[in-house]
């Protein structure tokens, strides 16, 4: 085994060692806030592994697009929103768990049937190299064109999402039943420094 194929196996086993125990943090972890910054980190340790396949162009976007924009936009919308609730005890939950744990397994015992059954053809084919990110152009906007749009407004549906999240309400009262507003959402105003030292 040759330095280079080497290196490359160490680095597919410490990219995948993350992007595993940092997806099982994302899920497991009760601190919200945590849970976004390793789903940060699994994104990148996803482009890493993009660029481990000499896909370099595809490895940009998942820079740009999931750690750049979606993941930034989970974190401003987990740190502007505060709305705080009591929490409540969740009927049936051992049901759910074990629900959820039935499926989980089921998914992981059929991507391992897949992953041993299947016959990869290797070496694959011989890389585009210089013409890739060329290519990759001229299908996005021609047989990919609906789909990339569709992205498009996806994220301009997210952004709008953690824009109404994260508003605040200014006024006493509810518009609807007349009842007191949560104050607790509400910034309370408060005298200037200068102000209070002139009154005293």
């Amino acid at each position: 085994m040759s330095i280079a194929s080497s290196t490359q196996l160490i680095c597919f086993t410490v990219l995948s060692a993350v992007v595993a125990i940092g997806a099982l943090g994302v899920v497991l972890l009760p601190n919200i806030v945590y849970s976004a910054f390793l789903l940060g980190g699994v994104f990148l340790s996803v482009a890493g592994l993009y660029l481990l396949l000499n896909a370099s162009f595809v490895a940009a976007a998942q820079v740009l697009v999931y750690v750049g924009a979606v993941n930034v936009l989970i974190l401003f919308a987990i740190m502007l929103v505060n709305k705080k609730e009591d929490l409540s005890a969740i009927p049936g939950l051992g049901l759910r768990r074990l629900l959820s744990g039935g499926v989980c397994a089921g998914l992981f015992a059929l991507l391992l049937r897949v992953a041993f059954t299947t016959h990869w053809a290797t070496p694959g084919p011989e890389p585009v190299g210089e013409e890739a990110t060329l290519r990759i152009g001229e299908h996005l906007f021609s047989d990919y064109l609906l789909p990339f749009e569709l992205a498009s407004v996806l994220l301009l549906m997210a952004m709008i999402g953690a824009i109404v999240l994260a508003r605040r309400d200014v006024l006493a009262a509810d518009i609807a039943t007349g009842e007191p507003a949560d104050q607790g959402l509400i910034e309370k105003s408060r005298t200037p420094l200068l102000l209070e030292k002139t009154n005293a």
